[in-house]
């Protein structure tokens, strides 16, 4: 099991979404049955099959084991992984595209440059586990507070010229067998979960 997978795929994405499926997914982390399931979620065995099946078509879900119970083959199914991330890629027609209007203050083009990397990400994850192997990548996630709006101003002006630096000392257009890296980089207000049932994120 993965701790992370990514969902390219348009059916597969919607399976993910359909709320029954989603609750199965979540019990799925640990091995289970059609009947050990049915008992969990309050859901008819038959109707929980059909689920299934419908997960394991779009490899959501996989077979660990099978045990045999007298006349029925009992089937044990886990979640191919803990947790899944819908790409962008399975909304191709309707993706945002961060080339499109570039603005480094907006906040809608932070996600669609959020979404790219999402996208990008995924596609290695999904390339590299195939080939059995590690994806080379490095991020930073920090916290911040800033005593005014100018003070962030400045800091976002000297980020970016911290940046652009160190991307022109290392950047090497005539390297023989260098690849190419994204940078990706940004600064947004911290998020306060929601308090209660039905709230709405605080910024």
């Amino acid at each position: 099991m993965f701790d992370i997978a990514v969902i390219e795929d348009p059916a597969a994405a919607e399976a993910s979404l359909d709320p029954t499926r989603a609750r199965l997914l979540a019990a799925l982390a640990e091995p289970a049955s059609a009947t050990m399931l049915a008992a969990r979620v309050g859901l008819a065995r038959q109707k929980v099959n059909y689920h299934l099946r419908a997960l394991e078509q779009h490899g959501l879900i996989e077979l660990v084991e099978e045990r045999r119970k007298g006349n029925v083959t009992e089937r044990l199914m886990r979640a191919t992984a803990a947790s899944y991330v819908i790409s962008p890629a399975a909304l191709a027609a309707v993706r945002p595209d961060p080339a499109q209007s570039p603005d480094r203050l907006s906040a809608r083009w932070l996600l669609a440059v959020a979404a790219r990397l999402v996208e990008d990400v995924g596609a290695l994850i999904t390339g590299a586990d195939r080939a059995r192997k590690r994806v080379a990548t490095f991020a930073i996630d920090a916290d911040i507070r800033f005593a005014s709006a100018g003070d962030r101003a400045a800091f976002a002006e000297e980020l970016a010229a911290t940046v652009a630096s160190l991307v022109g000392k290392y950047h090497d257009e005539q390297a023989p067998g260098g690849r190419e890296h994204r940078v990706v980089v940004a600064l947004h207000p911290g998020v306060t979960p929601p308090t209660g049932a039905g709230g709405s994120p605080q910024s």
